[in-house]
């Protein structure tokens, strides 16, 4: 629910060494070239992790064409008196990995560096240095070449990197990030956001959701009509419970035809997990809401810790889909909307914290529902989704585990959503912990861009939204 919170992998294992041959080089194979003793440039450090049930790892790979006798080679922390030598023997074939528990010899801190040096103890390899801990890995994004970022523990394997091959870019818009709201108006908690037009649909994790409109100097404010000044407060359908509601948004039906929110628990039963999407009818005056539907996933989605279940939700209409031809992961061919029974017109994608996975869902009338995509975020956590009905593109944020990094996704030749950009947050920004980015609509655009907010689940400096904007 809040990154910031310190996750824990119980593992028994200690990873103390894998080493991973290229396909080409499987165990056993022939014609391997012959081991040699130096080629600094062909190892790399390429995955470090400080922190969780493999702490203390460090892992190398070889990018060149050649195998490479690492006998002797020595891994250091920022600390020059820390040393831990790569045993006899040791040796990495082109496109191998070997990971490497040095826990034993020196520990890395939320603020350090793994360095490598050869046998020689002076000679420097390759240097990584970080500033906070791997949450839960640092990888090197493609393998061996490309820059660090936080991705998911794959030590002596390819790295998480989705596939993409891209480093991320600068922000697609201004710098400037200027605070949106009154000091101390929400409080912490303040999660996903949808904007309708005037309006932006606030989903706060406490069981709350908020309709706020323009405070007449740039930023927003409480709705102080219809009982929404403070809120209201969500029950499911059975009028009991407390949802804890992470995202938010519409269908093509706006918020006449409901707005919908995703939840990860119910946080009235001990934090019982419950990965949910809920229907809310928001046209009464009264300040609570009970559910008039829930689509509970829980069971169609892999375990996670309570905390680290759905996050970020969108809608994507049908008409979308089948233009980009979308290709249906339930019967393999051409998503057709017509093989499912009434449901609302489109695919809801909803995010998983805990996984980085992104999963389509139609969400039939009925209560049912079908899985039509399962999609690999690259990143290590997915905290908001936004579809872009301008640009017909997904976008996928994740929060300050990642660095504030913004992923765009859109259909591509095989039917299956795929990177297109991969952007840093706006430089005028610090590393909040935003839980929330929506977009505002082309009637926004003024000079080439348009207004963008977000939300910072910590409520830093009193804030919980910031405006940017974006390029058109």
């Amino acid at each position: 629910m809040i990154a910031s919170r310190v996750r824990r992998w119980r593992r028994s294992l200690r990873l103390t060494l894998v080493a991973v041959a290229a396909p080409a080089l499987a165990a056993g194979a022939l014609g391997a070239p012959a081991a040699h003793a130096a080629a600094a440039d062909d190892i790399r450090i390429n995955e470090v992790v400080t922190t969780g049930s493999v702490n203390d790892s460090v892992e190398l790979y070889n990018k060149g064409t050649a195998t490479v006798d690492i006998s002797g080679w020595i891994l250091k922390d920022d600390n020059s008196s820390s040393k831990y030598a790569i045993a006899s023997g040791t040796s990495l074939a082109p496109g191998g990995f070997a990971a490497f528990d040095v826990h034993d010899a020196f520990g890395l801190g939320s603020s350090d560096k793994a360095r490598l040096y050869l046998p020689d103890g002076s000679t420097l390899v390759d240097s990584f240095s970080w500033t906070r801990h791997s949450a839960p890995s640092w990888s090197r994004c493609p393998d061996g070449t490309g820059a660090f970022g936080s991705a998911a523990l794959t030590l002596g394997a390819p790295n998480a990197c989705d596939g993409s091959g891209m480093s991320p870019t600068a922000w697609p818009g201004g710098s400037s990030v200027a605070t949106a709201d009154a000091g101390n108006a929400f409080g912490s908690d303040m999660s996903g956001l949808f904007q309708e037009g005037s309006v932006i649909w606030a989903a706060q994790n406490s069981g709350k959701l908020w309709r706020l409109v323009p405070n007449g100097s740039g930023g927003w404010k409480a709705d102080t009509t219809g009982g929404w000044s403070s809120g209201k407060t969500l029950t499911y359908p059975s009028g009991s419970g407390t949802p804890d509601d992470e995202g938010v948004t519409l269908t093509g039906a706006g918020s006449a035809g409901g707005v919908y929110v995703s939840s990860e628990l119910n946080a009235a039963s001990s934090g019982t997990s419950r990965l949910s999407v809920l229907k809310y009818d928001v046209g009464s005056t009264s300040t609570g809401l009970t559910a008039a539907k829930e689509w509970n996933l829980t069971s169609d989605l892999p375990s996670v810790d309570s905390n680290s279940g759905l996050e970020g939700i969108t809608w994507v209409p049908d008409s979308a889909l089948t233009t980009a031809g979308f290709k249906d992961a339930s019967t393999g061919a051409a998503y057709d909307p017509g093989r499912y029974g009434a449901h609302t017109g489109g695919v809801f994608f909803v995010g998983v914290e805990g996984t980085g996975m992104v999963y389509g869902y139609v969400l039939q009338d009925d209560g049912t529902f079908v899985r039509v995509a399962s999609v690999s975020s690259g990143m290590a956590g997915v905290m908001e989704l936004q579809w872009e009905p301008q640009a017909s593109r997904l976008w996928v944020v994740c929060d300050d585990t990642c660095d504030g990094l913004h992923r765009t996704f859109k259909v591509d030749s095989s039917g299956a959503f795929a990177t297109t950009a991969i952007y840093n947050r706006p430089s005028g920004m610090s590393n909040l912990n935003n839980e929330g980015f929506t977009l505002s609509g082309s009637d926004a655009c003024s000079g080439g861009t348009k207004p963008v907010y977000w939300s910072d689940d910590s409520d830093t400096s009193g804030h919980a939204l910031r405006a940017g904007t974006i390029n058109c």
